[in-house]
């Protein structure tokens, strides 16, 4: 069955003709569906911005398709031809996280990682046949060791999915049987969507710019600024003929509960214990709402508690592995890691590219496999990654309650570092969705009582703003200091059945 074609409102259609226009400068006409060579033109930077449920993915989405019917081919981090027409036109949608890209791929598009459109992969010689063959650029090769069958595997799973990793893992073939190494990106591309552009850092947009002539920024004006940039966001400092703003609010449409208060909290007369009594109000009719007295243990190990306070976060996570009966000088299969950056020196930067390219950037969600085959290595499943299994060398990190230094279990002598990820700041949450999230109350209370403002807002309200919006279904608001016991032990099983084609970094880092 066809689907009914999208409705726009009005804002959104503004916005969409905006984009076309935009669009049409640099060569790609979306009302006629072609496009011309790319030509050399000055930078062009939109920002189209609104808060959750405006339509910013509708209408990213929407576009996506329109340039893709174009003629403008996708480049998704994925194998890159060295056969490149010098006419191709190209667009990459990107998010500064794993977890947001994948937000964006659940709903059909073909997103990745900033890290990964920064740096490409280098493919073994033999293997770059096989990725050509697929992609229609010669004759199928004769590879020793792989039969005729499992070719036509490789060749019918990139018919349905268009990833070769995908389909040399069909193949049987591990990710470190044909990805050599990465590189950063020499080749300029052409047309870049960013989606969560709030989270952007100044250094992330500048190689952005350096990349794509043409930049459309999808963003959201009421989460919280990067850390370290005075509460400002890259697109406030845009001209105002560089932005628009979405405002209709699209899935309040649906009597979305969660959005109703996300977008109450704009109210300036709106005081804290006003909002509690708000939150109260709707749990009582909508269980999409739930009046929390505790804290569910059993959800945080693949939904983190979000929180304001360090202090709290740490003392959760301690409470989490006391539950569970963790030991201090191990970790158990299960238990989830936030990546806190890579520990590498400058002369291994071709490791840390590697690392980063598999999705361990920092703030990257992590399950926690088991050991790996040398001391100080992880099994790892990065949430929300295309190819999630990981083996590194790691650096994890247990903070404790009123110690100033964190106890580590085990750790290799360089790596990727990690902490606890039971529960978050909202900060770090930032970009990140789950079905069910769970909102420690008792942290914005603090922030409402501090009485700090973050660019002309309550910062009460900001967080509670970006920590509802987390929320895809269900919202848990929990007053009080409690932790239910949990109702069984850590799983990992379904996270070992999940398909990936893994790639093992412990050869890469190994002897350092």
């Amino acid at each position: 069955m066809s689907k009914p074609p999208v409705i726009y409102s009005e804002d959104q259609a503004e916005a969409h003709d905006r984009v076309t226009a935009l669009l049409r400068q640099a060569g790609v006409d979306l009302d006629h569906g072609t496009n011309l060579p790319q030509r050399d033109s000055h930078a062009a930077v939109m920002a189209l911005i609104g808060k959750a449920g405006s339509g910013k993915t509708l209408l990213l989405a929407e576009l996506y398709k329109a340039l893709e019917a174009a003629g403008v081919e996708v480049v998704s981090g994925d194998y890159e031809s060295r056969r490149k027409k010098d006419d191709r036109r190209t667009l990459a949608i990107l998010a500064p996280t794993n977890k947001a890209a994948s937000v964006l791929r659940l709903r059909g598009v073909p997103a990745t990682t900033i890290h990964r459109i920064l740096y490409t992969p280098v493919y073994d010689p033999e293997y770059e046949r096989i990725a050509e063959w697929l992609m229609g650029n010669g004759d199928q090769p004769e590879i020793e060791g792989l039969t005729e069958e499992a070719l036509t595997r490789a060749k019918l799973s990139f018919e349905t999915h268009k990833s070769i990793p995908a389909a040399l893992a069909t193949a049987g073939l591990r990710g470190s049987d044909f990805i050599t190494g990465w590189k950063r990106r020499e080749d300029p591309l052409d047309i870049g969507f960013i989606d969560e552009a709030s989270m952007l850092d100044d250094r992330q947009y500048a190689d952005l710019q350096e990349i794509f002539p043409t930049l459309v920024l999808f963003g959201d004006p009421a989460q919280l600024a990067p850390v370290n940039q005075s509460g400002a966001m890259v697109f406030d400092r845009l001209a105002d003929s560089q932005k628009m703003e979405l405002h209709r609010i699209h899935r309040q449409e649906a009597d979305n509960p969660i959005l109703d208060l996300a977008h109450a909290l704009a109210d300036p007369g709106l005081s804290f214990e006003d909002f509690e009594r708000m939150v109260e109000d709707v749990a009582r009719r909508d269980d999409r709402v739930v009046w929390g007295h505790r804290v569910e243990v059993d959800l945080m190990a693949r939904s983190p508690v979000l929180v304001w306070r360090n202090a709290t976060r740490i003392r959760l996570i301690n409470a989490f592995r006391q539950v569970h009966g963790a030991p201090e000088d191990d970790l158990l299969p299960g238990e989830p890691l936030i990546c806190d950056g890579i520990e590498l020196p400058l002369k291994h930067r071709k490791r840390r590219i590697d690392l980063e390219a598999r999705g361990l950037i920092k703030g990257a969600q992590v399950v926690y496999l088991g050991p790996g085959r040398k001391p100080g290595f992880s099994r790892l499943h990065v949430m929300g990654a295309e190819d999630p299994q990981v083996s590194a060398a790691s650096i994890v990190k247990i903070e404790k309650p009123d110690e100033e230094e964190p106890f580590i279990p085990y750790a290799a002598r360089m790596g990727a570092t990690f902490l606890h990820g039971a529960a978050v700041t909202i900060h770090k949450a930032q970009g990140s969705q789950w079905d069910t999230v769970q909102v420690f109350a008792p942290d914005l209370y603090a922030a409402a009582r501090a009485g700090r403002i973050e660019a002309g807002q309550p910062l009460w309200k900001r967080l509670a703003y970006v920590a509802i919006t987390r929320a895809q279904d269900r919202l848990i608001w929990v007053v009080r200091n409690r932790l239910s016991r949990p109702t069984g032990p850590l799983q990992v099983d379904d996270l070992r059945a999940a398909p990936a084609a893994a790639l093992s970094l412990e050869a890469e880092i190994d002897g350092i």
